[in-house]
Protein backbone atom coordinates (compact mmCIF):
# COMPACT_ATOMS: atom_id res chain seq x y z
CA UNK A 1 0.00 0.00 0.00
CA UNK A 2 2.62 2.85 0.93
CA UNK A 3 4.54 1.77 -2.22
CA UNK A 4 1.72 2.62 -4.27
CA UNK A 5 1.35 5.81 -2.74
CA UNK A 6 4.71 7.24 -2.76
CA UNK A 7 4.29 5.88 -6.35
CA UNK A 8 1.28 8.23 -6.69
CA UNK A 9 2.56 11.48 -5.21
CA UNK A 10 5.88 10.82 -7.11
CA UNK A 11 3.73 11.01 -10.08
CA UNK A 12 1.61 13.80 -9.70
CA UNK A 13 4.83 15.64 -9.13
CA UNK A 14 5.56 15.37 -13.28
CA UNK A 15 9.32 15.70 -13.89
CA UNK A 16 9.70 17.45 -10.74
CA UNK A 17 11.69 16.10 -7.48
CA UNK A 18 9.62 15.73 -4.39
CA UNK A 19 11.60 15.86 -1.31
CA UNK A 20 11.25 12.76 1.43
CA UNK A 21 10.20 14.79 4.02
CA UNK A 22 7.56 15.80 1.97
CA UNK A 23 6.63 12.68 1.30
CA UNK A 24 7.27 11.36 4.59
CA UNK A 25 5.01 14.57 5.99
CA UNK A 26 1.87 13.64 3.75
CA UNK A 27 2.58 9.35 4.70
CA UNK A 28 2.39 9.77 8.07
CA UNK A 29 5.84 7.32 8.03
CA UNK A 30 9.39 8.20 8.79
CA UNK A 31 12.02 9.43 5.98
CA UNK A 32 13.78 5.92 6.87
CA UNK A 33 10.72 3.96 5.65
CA UNK A 34 10.39 6.10 2.64
CA UNK A 35 14.16 5.46 1.89
CA UNK A 36 13.71 1.64 2.00
CA UNK A 37 10.31 1.88 0.24
CA UNK A 38 11.98 3.77 -2.45
CA UNK A 39 14.82 1.37 -2.95
CA UNK A 40 11.95 -1.46 -2.74
CA UNK A 41 10.44 0.03 -5.68
CA UNK A 42 13.93 0.41 -7.56
CA UNK A 43 14.74 -3.08 -6.80
CA UNK A 44 11.74 -4.04 -8.76
CA UNK A 45 12.32 -2.00 -11.73
CA UNK A 46 11.16 1.69 -11.55
CA UNK A 47 13.25 4.29 -12.18
CA UNK A 48 13.10 6.98 -9.41
CA UNK A 49 15.99 9.36 -9.21
CA UNK A 50 17.44 10.61 -5.88
CA UNK A 51 19.12 13.97 -4.53
CA UNK A 52 20.32 14.57 -1.01
CA UNK A 53 19.34 18.02 -1.42
CA UNK A 54 16.00 17.92 -3.66
CA UNK A 55 14.56 14.24 -2.70
CA UNK A 56 12.76 11.84 -5.61
CA UNK A 57 11.70 11.84 -8.78
CA UNK A 58 9.92 9.47 -10.78
CA UNK A 59 11.51 8.66 -14.35
CA UNK A 60 10.19 5.57 -15.75
CA UNK A 61 7.69 2.47 -14.42
CA UNK A 62 9.28 -0.96 -15.15
CA UNK A 63 7.54 -3.04 -18.09
CA UNK A 64 5.96 -5.49 -15.77
CA UNK A 65 2.44 -6.81 -14.92
CA UNK A 66 3.16 -6.17 -11.23
CA UNK A 67 0.12 -4.90 -9.47
CA UNK A 68 1.21 -2.17 -8.86
CA UNK A 69 1.06 -1.25 -12.88
CA UNK A 70 -2.37 -2.75 -13.32
CA UNK A 71 -4.67 -1.63 -10.61
CA UNK A 72 -4.11 1.83 -11.11
CA UNK A 73 -5.73 1.68 -14.35
CA UNK A 74 -8.14 -0.90 -14.25
CA UNK A 75 -11.80 -0.02 -14.20
CA UNK A 76 -13.30 -3.55 -12.78
CA UNK A 77 -15.51 -4.33 -9.89
CA UNK A 78 -15.13 -8.19 -9.50
CA UNK A 79 -12.08 -9.31 -12.12
CA UNK A 80 -8.49 -8.48 -10.62
CA UNK A 81 -9.52 -7.20 -7.44
CA UNK A 82 -6.96 -9.54 -5.82
CA UNK A 83 -3.63 -10.02 -8.51
CA UNK A 84 -1.66 -13.24 -8.08
CA UNK A 85 1.82 -12.13 -9.83
CA UNK A 86 4.93 -14.42 -10.31
CA UNK A 87 8.13 -13.11 -12.46
CA UNK A 88 8.00 -17.14 -13.32
CA UNK A 89 5.79 -20.19 -12.76
CA UNK A 90 5.42 -23.33 -14.13
CA UNK A 91 1.83 -22.47 -15.33
CA UNK A 92 -0.68 -19.84 -14.60
CA UNK A 93 -3.44 -22.07 -14.84
CA UNK A 94 -1.96 -24.66 -12.68
CA UNK A 95 -1.76 -22.08 -9.86
CA UNK A 96 -5.33 -20.63 -10.26
CA UNK A 97 -6.37 -23.86 -10.02
CA UNK A 98 -4.80 -24.63 -7.05
CA UNK A 99 -5.74 -21.23 -5.35
CA UNK A 100 -9.33 -22.13 -6.52
CA UNK A 101 -9.21 -25.55 -4.97
CA UNK A 102 -7.83 -23.63 -1.32
CA UNK A 103 -11.11 -21.04 -1.45
CA UNK A 104 -9.61 -18.55 -3.81
CA UNK A 105 -13.25 -15.83 -4.68
CA UNK A 106 -14.14 -15.18 -7.97
CA UNK A 107 -12.35 -12.84 -9.68
CA UNK A 108 -8.58 -13.67 -8.68
CA UNK A 109 -6.24 -13.64 -11.50
CA UNK A 110 -3.19 -14.91 -11.89
CA UNK A 111 -0.56 -13.74 -14.19
CA UNK A 112 3.42 -14.55 -15.24
CA UNK A 113 6.09 -12.68 -17.26
CA UNK A 114 7.26 -16.05 -18.05
CA UNK A 115 5.70 -19.87 -18.10
CA UNK A 116 8.33 -22.88 -17.86
CA UNK A 117 5.20 -25.56 -18.24
CA UNK A 118 2.42 -23.22 -20.51
CA UNK A 119 -0.51 -25.15 -21.53
CA UNK A 120 -2.63 -25.11 -24.75
CA UNK A 121 -4.92 -26.97 -25.88
CA UNK A 122 -4.96 -30.81 -26.15
CA UNK A 123 -1.75 -30.86 -23.98
CA UNK A 124 0.24 -28.71 -26.40
CA UNK A 125 2.57 -26.42 -25.12
CA UNK A 126 2.28 -22.67 -25.41
CA UNK A 127 5.60 -21.40 -26.08
CA UNK A 128 6.48 -18.31 -22.96
CA UNK A 129 9.15 -16.30 -23.51
CA UNK A 130 9.80 -13.36 -20.24
CA UNK A 131 8.11 -9.98 -20.59
CA UNK A 132 6.87 -10.17 -24.58
CA UNK A 133 3.18 -11.43 -23.71
CA UNK A 134 0.10 -12.07 -21.63
CA UNK A 135 -0.50 -14.84 -19.29
CA UNK A 136 -3.00 -14.72 -17.03
CA UNK A 137 -5.69 -17.28 -15.77
CA UNK A 138 -8.70 -15.98 -14.17
CA UNK A 139 -10.74 -17.89 -11.62
CA UNK A 140 -14.74 -17.80 -11.89
CA UNK A 141 -17.15 -19.23 -10.12
CA UNK A 142 -20.65 -19.00 -12.32
CA UNK A 143 -23.86 -20.51 -10.53
CA UNK A 144 -24.83 -22.42 -13.98
CA UNK A 145 -25.15 -26.05 -15.19
CA UNK A 146 -22.30 -28.13 -16.28
CA UNK A 147 -23.26 -28.10 -19.69
CA UNK A 148 -22.98 -24.59 -19.85
CA UNK A 149 -19.42 -24.44 -19.25
CA UNK A 150 -18.28 -24.08 -23.17
CA UNK A 151 -20.59 -20.74 -23.02
CA UNK A 152 -17.72 -18.91 -20.92
CA UNK A 153 -15.02 -19.89 -23.94
CA UNK A 154 -17.26 -18.42 -25.81
CA UNK A 155 -17.35 -14.74 -23.86
CA UNK A 156 -14.03 -14.97 -23.40
CA UNK A 157 -13.29 -15.58 -26.93
CA UNK A 158 -15.12 -12.13 -27.84
CA UNK A 159 -13.88 -10.36 -25.21
CA UNK A 160 -9.92 -11.27 -25.85
CA UNK A 161 -10.87 -10.00 -29.64
CA UNK A 162 -12.68 -6.84 -28.25
CA UNK A 163 -9.79 -6.21 -26.23
CA UNK A 164 -7.30 -6.97 -28.60
CA UNK A 165 -9.05 -4.50 -31.29
CA UNK A 166 -9.59 -1.61 -28.70
CA UNK A 167 -6.12 -1.48 -27.84
CA UNK A 168 -4.09 -2.04 -30.96
CA UNK A 169 -7.27 -1.18 -33.26
CA UNK A 170 -6.24 -4.41 -35.11
CA UNK A 171 -9.40 -6.53 -36.00
CA UNK A 172 -8.79 -10.06 -34.96
CA UNK A 173 -11.35 -13.16 -35.45
CA UNK A 174 -12.01 -15.79 -34.09
CA UNK A 175 -11.36 -19.82 -34.88
CA UNK A 176 -13.48 -22.06 -32.86
CA UNK A 177 -13.27 -22.71 -30.13
CA UNK A 178 -11.05 -21.17 -28.70
CA UNK A 179 -8.10 -19.74 -31.02
CA UNK A 180 -7.62 -15.93 -32.13
CA UNK A 181 -6.44 -15.51 -35.20
CA UNK A 182 -4.59 -11.80 -37.62
CA UNK A 183 -4.15 -13.28 -41.23
CA UNK A 184 -5.05 -16.26 -40.33
CA UNK A 185 -2.24 -16.88 -37.81
CA UNK A 186 -2.51 -17.14 -34.07
CA UNK A 187 -2.40 -14.38 -31.52
CA UNK A 188 -4.19 -15.88 -28.85
CA UNK A 189 -5.37 -19.14 -27.53
CA UNK A 190 -7.38 -19.46 -24.31
CA UNK A 191 -7.63 -22.66 -22.39
CA UNK A 192 -10.65 -23.22 -19.87
CA UNK A 193 -10.26 -25.86 -17.24
CA UNK A 194 -13.69 -26.73 -15.00
CA UNK A 195 -14.09 -28.25 -11.94
CA UNK A 196 -17.87 -29.42 -11.10
CA UNK A 197 -20.28 -31.86 -9.60
CA UNK A 198 -22.93 -33.55 -11.40
CA UNK A 199 -25.64 -30.58 -11.35
CA UNK A 200 -22.98 -27.35 -10.52
CA UNK A 201 -19.92 -25.81 -11.01
CA UNK A 202 -17.16 -25.25 -8.57
CA UNK A 203 -15.52 -23.19 -10.34
CA UNK A 204 -13.91 -22.63 -13.92
CA UNK A 205 -9.83 -21.35 -14.99
CA UNK A 206 -10.05 -19.43 -17.52
CA UNK A 207 -6.40 -19.21 -19.17
CA UNK A 208 -5.72 -16.63 -22.10
CA UNK A 209 -2.15 -16.35 -23.44
CA UNK A 210 -1.73 -13.33 -26.36
CA UNK A 211 1.51 -12.88 -28.21
CA UNK A 212 2.24 -9.36 -27.54
CA UNK A 213 5.24 -7.93 -28.21
CA UNK A 214 7.30 -10.60 -29.90
CA UNK A 215 9.34 -10.39 -33.18
CA UNK A 216 9.10 -13.10 -35.92
CA UNK A 217 12.22 -14.39 -34.96
CA UNK A 218 11.58 -14.98 -31.35
CA UNK A 219 9.23 -17.95 -32.56
CA UNK A 220 10.70 -21.64 -32.27
CA UNK A 221 10.65 -22.60 -35.96
CA UNK A 222 7.24 -25.23 -35.43
CA UNK A 223 5.20 -21.32 -34.69
CA UNK A 224 7.37 -19.08 -36.97
CA UNK A 225 4.30 -19.73 -39.58
CA UNK A 226 1.22 -20.78 -38.14
CA UNK A 227 1.38 -17.46 -35.54
CA UNK A 228 2.10 -13.68 -35.00
CA UNK A 229 2.03 -11.24 -32.51
CA UNK A 230 0.62 -7.80 -31.94
CA UNK A 231 4.01 -6.29 -32.66
CA UNK A 232 4.23 -7.93 -35.92
CA UNK A 233 0.87 -7.33 -37.41
CA UNK A 234 0.69 -3.42 -36.00
CA UNK A 235 4.49 -2.33 -36.44
CA UNK A 236 5.18 -1.09 -32.90
CA UNK A 237 5.13 -2.21 -29.65
CA UNK A 238 1.77 -2.37 -27.36
CA UNK A 239 1.65 -1.95 -24.05
CA UNK A 240 0.46 -4.94 -22.31
CA UNK A 241 -0.64 -3.43 -19.10
CA UNK A 242 -2.89 -1.27 -21.10
CA UNK A 243 -4.14 -4.22 -23.19
CA UNK A 244 -4.57 -6.65 -19.78
CA UNK A 245 -6.78 -3.74 -18.38
CA UNK A 246 -9.03 -3.99 -21.39
CA UNK A 247 -8.95 -7.89 -21.64
CA UNK A 248 -10.37 -7.97 -18.12
CA UNK A 249 -12.39 -4.92 -18.04
CA UNK A 250 -14.09 -6.94 -21.59
CA UNK A 251 -13.86 -10.11 -20.09
CA UNK A 252 -15.79 -8.69 -16.72
CA UNK A 253 -18.48 -7.04 -18.69
CA UNK A 254 -19.19 -9.24 -21.43
CA UNK A 255 -19.37 -12.73 -18.58
CA UNK A 256 -21.95 -9.97 -16.45
CA UNK A 257 -23.73 -9.78 -19.76
CA UNK A 258 -23.78 -13.60 -20.33
CA UNK A 259 -25.18 -14.11 -16.47
CA UNK A 260 -28.08 -11.23 -16.45
CA UNK A 261 -29.32 -12.28 -20.03
CA UNK A 262 -27.89 -15.82 -21.20
CA UNK A 263 -26.43 -16.58 -24.33
CA UNK A 264 -27.76 -14.42 -27.29
CA UNK A 265 -26.27 -11.43 -27.00
CA UNK A 266 -23.02 -13.90 -26.77
CA UNK A 267 -23.58 -15.74 -29.72
CA UNK A 268 -24.17 -12.66 -32.01
CA UNK A 269 -21.55 -11.23 -31.10
CA UNK A 270 -19.07 -14.47 -31.42
CA UNK A 271 -20.46 -14.85 -34.76
CA UNK A 272 -19.57 -11.55 -35.86
CA UNK A 273 -16.21 -12.37 -35.00
CA UNK A 274 -15.76 -15.85 -36.17
CA UNK A 275 -17.65 -15.43 -39.52
CA UNK A 276 -17.64 -19.24 -39.89
CA UNK A 277 -20.99 -19.58 -42.06
CA UNK A 278 -20.75 -21.39 -44.77
CA UNK A 279 -16.34 -21.85 -44.06
CA UNK A 280 -15.53 -25.62 -45.13
CA UNK A 281 -13.56 -27.00 -42.35
CA UNK A 282 -11.76 -30.44 -41.78
CA UNK A 283 -11.92 -31.30 -38.37
CA UNK A 284 -10.30 -33.87 -35.92
CA UNK A 285 -13.01 -34.71 -32.63
CA UNK A 286 -12.52 -37.84 -30.77
CA UNK A 287 -10.30 -39.97 -33.15
CA UNK A 288 -13.03 -39.03 -36.45
CA UNK A 289 -11.63 -37.06 -39.00
CA UNK A 290 -15.17 -34.67 -40.21
CA UNK A 291 -14.69 -32.81 -43.27
CA UNK A 292 -17.95 -29.98 -43.85
CA UNK A 293 -19.39 -27.00 -43.80
CA UNK A 294 -19.90 -24.78 -41.46
CA UNK A 295 -23.29 -23.77 -40.39
CA UNK A 296 -23.52 -22.15 -36.92
CA UNK A 297 -22.77 -22.45 -33.37
CA UNK A 298 -25.75 -23.31 -31.36
CA UNK A 299 -26.87 -21.89 -27.26
CA UNK A 300 -24.30 -24.83 -25.82
CA UNK A 301 -21.26 -23.22 -28.04
CA UNK A 302 -20.77 -26.47 -29.91
CA UNK A 303 -20.40 -26.32 -33.70
CA UNK A 304 -23.21 -27.20 -36.35
CA UNK A 305 -21.25 -28.89 -39.75
CA UNK A 306 -23.44 -29.50 -43.12
CA UNK A 307 -21.37 -33.22 -43.97
CA UNK A 308 -20.84 -33.49 -47.98
CA UNK A 309 -23.97 -35.62 -47.75
CA UNK A 310 -25.83 -33.44 -46.76
CA UNK A 311 -26.00 -34.87 -42.73
CA UNK A 312 -25.81 -32.42 -39.69
CA UNK A 313 -23.16 -32.91 -37.47
CA UNK A 314 -22.91 -31.79 -33.91
CA UNK A 315 -19.50 -31.38 -32.19
CA UNK A 316 -18.73 -30.31 -29.08
CA UNK A 317 -14.83 -30.71 -29.01
CA UNK A 318 -11.85 -30.67 -32.26
CA UNK A 319 -9.22 -29.29 -33.66
CA UNK A 320 -9.93 -26.98 -36.75
CA UNK A 321 -8.36 -26.33 -39.98
CA UNK A 322 -10.12 -24.15 -42.83
CA UNK A 323 -10.21 -24.99 -46.13
CA UNK A 324 -10.56 -22.38 -48.81
CA UNK A 325 -13.64 -23.31 -50.51
CA UNK A 326 -17.25 -21.72 -49.97
CA UNK A 327 -20.89 -22.86 -49.73
CA UNK A 328 -22.90 -21.89 -52.67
Amino acid sequence: MMDEQILKLLKECDSDFLSGEEISRQLDVSRTAIWKRVNSLRAKGYEIEASRRLGYRFIRSPDLLIPLEVKPILKTELLGRRIHWFNRIDSTNSKAYELALLGAEEGEVVIAEMQEGGRGRLGRRWFSPPLKNIYCSVILRPRIPPNQAPLITLVTAVATAEAIERSSGLLPEIKWPNDILLRQRKVAGILSEIHSEMDRINFIILGIGINVNMDEAMFPEEFRYTATSLKIEKGVEISRKELLSCLLEDLENWYKIFLKKGEGQILKAWREKAKIKGKKIKIKSFGEVLVGFCVDVDSDGALILKMEDGRRRRVIAGDLEYIIEKLE
